[in-house]
């Protein structure tokens, strides 16, 4: 299918969400985005496996990257896409359109309108971020080259309702196990059960939870954390005294922290079990401390919230790049059968991007 960059958002987004492109199956969309985005001078366009960039190269004062995933998350007899009209708009349903061909759109109209933003803007849309980390199309940019990513700001597309959304939390999930000995429950007292021995850990996580809000403020925005048990495993039969038990806890945490400080904490907390960390996850600050993210959330003209949960403007902060998410959808309709994206939301963020990347530098502190 031949994409029109230029044309109708709407059209152009519909296009997008009837090319199939669940993770690892992204060639026919990255070969559309990437034969779309070469028509036009104004961009240099780079392709590594399944992850397009394409740059403006002005010479301005700074650079801002715009950054969307291509891939989705398996379709579920939700596709080809279809609007309905509701009360309050016009939506597109389908798998994708929240999470994020919404956003890949309007970065894609935006790439090729925009011939001469007064920032330099890079535009990267990557393969692969539903899934495992190591097939990230991020990290495949960064290895190949990482240059490529260099900016001075990134925003990542991800469906925030058209609100900035800075930062993300933290994630660790590991397991706490306990160890019993096994013997028939009709003679219990000749083993030791293993789940009971669960309680303790229990007691902490709830009380945990009773003991204080957990707000945590950076740069400006107020996180909650959270500290949850969310699966135990134990037991061998109906008859028998389990002889081990464990419990798997998913510890979300604030960017005031790192992910070694995070870890080190739950290491303390639950020093009398054995721990075995599943996934560690670093967290983003939103840079808001940041005159360029400053001046894009003056621009767009809404609070900014934190983000609950984890996306990659973690990896962008890693590389020491402030990163904040902006998109349009709402998150609440990612991944569900009946995913769906309201047009406007499209149109809302295309012109708050269009207005900023073409308003100049003033009170940024930029020449």
């Amino acid at each position: 299918m031949q994409l029109d960059l230029a044309g109708d958002l709407h059209v152009l987004f519909r296009d997008i969400v009837d090319i199939r492109s669940e993770s690892l199956h992204e060639e026919e969309l990255a070969d559309a985005v990437e034969a779309a985005l070469r028509q036009f001078d104004h961009l240099t366009v780079t392709r590594v496996s399944n992850s397009i960039v394409a740059a403006t190269n002005l010479g301005r004062d700074s650079r801002v990257l715009v950054a969307g995933h291509l891939d989705t998350v398996p379709v579920s007899d939700n596709l080809p896409s279809h609007v309905e009209t509701r009360d309050d708009g016009d939506y597109l349903v389908g798998r994708g359109t929240c999470d994020m061909k919404g956003g890949v759109a309007v970065a894609l109209h935006l790439a090729a309108t925009l011939a001469s933003p007064k920032r330099d803007v890079t535009w990267v849309f990557y393969e692969a971020e539903e899934i495992a980390a190591e097939h990230n199309g991020l990290l495949s940019l960064r290895s190949h080259d990482p240059s490529l990513l260099d900016c001075d700001l990134a925003i990542l597309m991800e469906p925030t309702g058209a609100i900035i959304e800075g930062g993300c939390q933290g994630t660790m999930r590991f397991t706490l196990t306990t160890e019993g000995q096994a013997a028939h429950s009709a003679r219990s007292w000749a083993g030791h059960n293993a789940i009971h021995d669960l309680l303790p850990i229990l007691h902490i996580l709830s009380d945990w939870q009773d003991g204080a809000d957990h707000l945590v403020e950076v740069d400006g925005l107020t996180y909650r954390e959270g500290l949850n048990a969310t699966m135990v495993q134990g037991g061998l039969a109906g008859n028998v005294v389990p002889p081990e038990a464990t419990v798997q806890i998913n510890y979300r945490f604030a960017p005031d922290k790192t992910a070694q400080q995070a870890e080190q904490l739950m290491r303390t907390m639950f020093a009398e079990w054995r721990m075995d960390v599943l996934d560690l996850s670093s967290p983003a600050r939103p840079g808001l401390d940041q005159p360029l993210a400053q001046s894009f959330a003056r621009s767009v003209g809404t609070t900014p919230m934190p983000k609950y949960g984890w996306t990659d403007v973690a990896r962008f902060f890693e590389m020491g790049h402030p990163a904040l998410n902006f998109g349009p959808g709402d998150a609440m309709y990612a991944h569900k059968a009946d995913e769906c994206c309201k047009m406007s939301s499209l149109d809302d963020c295309a012109r708050a991007l269009a207005s900023w990347l073409c308003e100049g530098s003033r009170d940024e502190g930029e020449s």
